[in-house]
């Protein structure tokens, strides 16, 4: 079968060009693309995209499924259903489940929960030590064998340095991704907000932002010890940037990612006490957020994930410091990017450049472009439609997102998974 996408609005991040344009899919892969005017070639199915953009799917680093252990919160079919509507194509998914994601048996339950239930791919992640606990490193090499993508104890930071390093040391020989939550964890303990004149002001429990400088540090120091391949699940403070800079200079394999939240929303945000916008790390000041946007426009930031954290009422409806940290966003992390596109002039490619591309890249997948090849996983949407954002309709099981009643742009009209059509908007 060959479908023929046409008359539309081309955004190739590996080139990084926007163009009108059309798109051949033949067997669940990109065929060709092709320039405005050039001849069409027949095909079984034609969708004429009216000139919306059409771009690779998105591949979200650090998802959150709450199976094995609390599906009330989310299932693999939920949280495929809200990928599909969020032009999400792939899920990478982190282990920090009830029990953690750290032995092959459990590994393959979540494989073939994600196969049977969700509507997109689903590449799961693997704990680095044992229950996430920081005393004992998993199984790596068994881990990968059954399908583990990277390594990650989440927001767990593993404080013995010891286990740390051999687990790099071990990861190194077996090739692993490893993905760490650049956190000082003494400092960061308890903390709610940033410290600053706004959380004194709430009398709210704060962290410097120099515990993720503090933290980083620490873990680039051991990247070069150990030669390890390394990635940073969330940047979010200028003074972290410098010492990004720094180990890229010195040839260190170490990319960087950023929330969709840390991205677009700051500090300020949380007045009122609205528990919905406390996220780990914790909402940054202005200047944090700017520089953020100022560092994924320049390449230093490689990736923005969702960090989709599902958490229902019950642990949301609390006092500030006692509620739980964490928002849904598979659903939202495009409209939320068009924020950049519209408001803070970051243009369409360098998006998903950040959003598809790089995490492709980083974890060694074909997807991610629109070159001949890889596999039609692509996302038609309008990067310009108003709406305000009810909640309620969201996919998700849990709903607990910050954008609720925001007034967005950007809707999502049709996601394609290997050639075949997985959302469609009424």
């Amino acid at each position: 079968m060959t479908t023929l996408l046409t008359n539309a609005r081309l955004i190739d991040p590996e080139a990084g060009s926007d163009t009108q344009g059309a798109l051949v899919i033949t067997q669940g892969r990109i065929s060709a693309t092709l320039p405005e005017g050039a001849p069409l070639p027949a095909a079984e199915t034609v969708v004429d995209c009216n000139g919306k953009c059409l771009a690779p799917g998105i591949v979200d680093i650090g998802v959150k499924v709450c199976e094995p252990g609390e599906r009330h919160k989310e299932s693999y079919r939920s949280a495929g259903l809200a990928a599909a509507a969020g032009g999400v194509t792939t899920m990478v998914t982190r282990p920090d489940t009830l029990p953690a994601i750290d032995t092959p048996e459990v590994l393959e339950f979540v494989r073939r929960r994600a196969n049977e239930a969700a509507p997109v791919n689903v590449l799961p992640m693997a704990a680095l030590t044992k229950g996430r606990e920081g005393r004992e490193m998993t199984e790596i090499g068994f881990l990968l064998d059954a399908g583990a993508v990277a390594f990650t104890d989440c927001d767990n930071v593993v404080r013995d340095t010891k286990v740390f390093s051999r687990a790099l040391t071990y990861a190194r020989s077996c090739g692993a991704l490893v993905i760490g939550h650049p956190q000082e964890p003494g400092l960061s303990a308890g903390a709610a907000a940033t410290s600053g004149k706004f959380a004194s002001l709430y009398g709210l429990p704060a962290v410097s932002p120099m515990a993720e400088r503090m933290g980083l540090d620490r873990d680039i120091a051991l990247i070069e010890m150990t030669g390890a391949r390394y990635h940073a699940d969330q940047i979010t403070t200028r003074r972290a940037l410098p010492a990004l800079e720094r180990a890229r200079d010195n040839g260190l394999d170490i990319t960087a990612g950023v929330s969709i939240h840390h991205l677009t929303l700051n500090e300020f945000d949380v007045s009122g006490y609205r528990t919905f916008f406390k996220v780990k790390p914790p909402l940054r000041s202005e200047e944090d957020r700017q520089a953020m946007i100022e560092a994924l426009r320049n390449g230093l930031i490689d990736i923005i994930s969702s960090m989709h954290t599902p958490q229902d009422e019950e642990s949301k409806r609390r006092p500030f410091e006692d509620a739980a940290s964490g928002a849904v966003a598979l659903e939202t992390l495009l409209p939320a990017a068009m924020r950049l596109h519209h408001s803070d002039g970051v243009d369409l490619p360098t998006l998903f450049r950040a959003m598809a591309l790089n995490p492709a890249r980083r974890l060694g997948l074909d997807c991610g472009r629109l070159a001949a090849g890889a596999p039609a996983d692509l996302v038609l949407f309008d990067p310009n439609v108003p709406f305000v954002l009810d909640r309620a309709t969201l996919r998700s099981k849990s709903r607990n997102t910050p954008f609720d009643g925001a007034r967005l742009q950007g809707r999502v009209l049709t996601t394609w998974v290997a050639g075949q059509t997985v959302y469609r908007s009424a």
